[in-house]
Formats: structure tokens, C-alpha cells, sequence
């Protein structure tokens, strides 16, 4: 069976993608804040015959990261498949923004990204490929007010995956982005996050899992670089 790593699992899009990706039959490794989320999503999902580690792991702290994916990794089980979910936001304007969010935010949208990678890399250079997925927003590629530390983020990620890419091709990695509009998730409760946005109209946690599961899939022949995924109503 192929095995996917998920940050971020433990609610929101990385808790629906663990459940579709389990569903079609693939092994998991889950990593997300230490939670009983987390511990109570293993536990159904392997009750339901999935094999399933996780570990709790803090990606805002860049000491983590490493001893963290060892331990996750160490457990039997090798990832093919990487889905970098995990993310935060944070509103208000970048002339108030106070620096160590700034550095929280990037650390957790970006440079966590990188970590990971980094660290994962051998693991998927030795298997001989593998395929990374980055979860984006299309805030890459547009500015809102009030949104423009995670803008940033959301770009540079792009980036990021794009580089990436083409520095790992030759090793069989191929990296895709999914680009996706507003998502009803736990997000938008967040303490950091103030918004008036009609959830109604945003895209549901599944269809998301829907989507990192079609990357998921995709044969080794080809590579699906970027997927945008909106919700009907457009950017709210």
C-alpha cells in the first residue's frame, strides 16, 4: 500500500483528506498539534482497518520539526506521498502586525513547508519517487486588505513548490500545489482570524480531501503542477 503524510490532521482538510485517503486504501502518517483530535482520528481510522501512526508535532516550533518526522517515520511505515496542510492566518494590517506573529505565521505557512521537505527528502530520494502536494490559497495570487502576512505566505509557497519541483524532478519527486478559495474549516474560529464571510458559500472541508486524493492518485507518469479549486461564488 502507498503511505501518505498529512500535517495538519487532525481537524479541517488534513481530518477529511485522512479519511478519504484511509478509505481508498492507503497507509497514513498524521502530524498535527499534540490534541485529542488527533489521538481519537487514529484511533477510528484504524479501527475502520487503516494502518495509522501519528505524532504530535508543533510546526511553529522549528526544534520540532526534525525529531518529530523522525519519530513519526520511525514507526514502520515510509511515506509516498507528503500533503503539507497544516497552516494559520492572521487579520489585520501589516503596519500593525507585531513581528513575532509575522515570524509565527511565515514560520508555520512556509518555512515549516521547507522543514519538512528537507528532512523528508532522503526518505523519498531512496524510494526512488514520490509526490509532495502544498496546500495553497489563492491569496498567492491576489491581495486583500487585512490579509497581506498570509498573502505572503501563500505566495512564497507557491514558490517554493515550483523550485522544488524542479530541483527534484530527476529524483522522481514531483510536487504539486492545490490553490484553493475559502474552505469551511476551524479557521475561520480562530483567535487570530477576524471575518464576516458568508461560510455558506465556501467550499467544504471534503471537497478539499476530495482533491488532495486525485493528486494523491496520480500515476507516476504525470504530474497535475497546480489545481484550483473555487468556490462557485467566487473570492469572498
Amino acid at each position: 500500500m502507498t503511505c501518505a503524510l498529512i500535517t495538519g490532521a487532525s481537524r479541517g482538510i488534513g481530518a477529511a483528506a485522512a479519511r478519504r485517503l484511509a478509505a481508498s486504501g492507503f497507509d497514513l502518517l498524521l502530524a498535527a498539534r499534540p490534541s485529542s483530535e488527533l489521538d481519537e482520528l487514529t484511533t477510528i481510522l484504524r479501527v475502520g482497518g487503516a494502518r495509522v501512526e501519528c505524532e504530535g508535532i508543533d510546526l511553529s516550533d522549528p526544534e520540532a520539526i526534525g525529531p518529530g518526522l523522525d519519530a513519526l517515520c520511525g514507526r514502520g511505515l515510509e511515506p509516498r506521498v507528503v500533503i503539507n496542510n497544516a497552516g494559520a492566518a492572521w487579520t489585520g494590517s501589516l503596519a500593525a502586525m507585531p513581528v513575532d506573529r509575522w515570524q509565527w505565521l511565515l514560520q508555520l505557512n512556509l518555512t515549516s513547508v521547507f522543514q519538512i521537505c528537507q528532512v523528508l527528502l532522503p526518505r523519498l530520494r531512496a524510494a526512488g519517487g514520490a509526490r509532495i502536494i502544498n496546500v495553497s490559497s489563492h491569496a498567492a495570487h491576489q491581495a486583500f486588505p487585512d490579509w497581506g502576512a498570509y498573502c505572503v505566505s501563500k505566495a512564497a509557497l507557491a514558490s517554493l513548490s515550483r523550485c522544488l519541483a524542479v530541483e527534484e524532478r530527476a529524483h522522481g519527486i514531483r510536487v504539486s500545489t492545490l490553490t484553493l478559495g475559502a474552505v469551511n474549516t476551524p479557521l475561520w474560529d480562530s483567535e487570530t482570524v477576524a471575518s464576516s464571510f458568508d461560510r455558506r458559500a465556501m467550499l467544504s472541508s471534503g471537497r478539499a480531501a476530495d482533491a488532495l486524493l486525485y493528486l494523491a492518485q496520480q500515476p507516476a507518469t504525470q504530474v497535475v503542477e497546480d489545481l484550483t479549486l473555487m468556490p462557485a461564488a467566487g473570492a469572498l
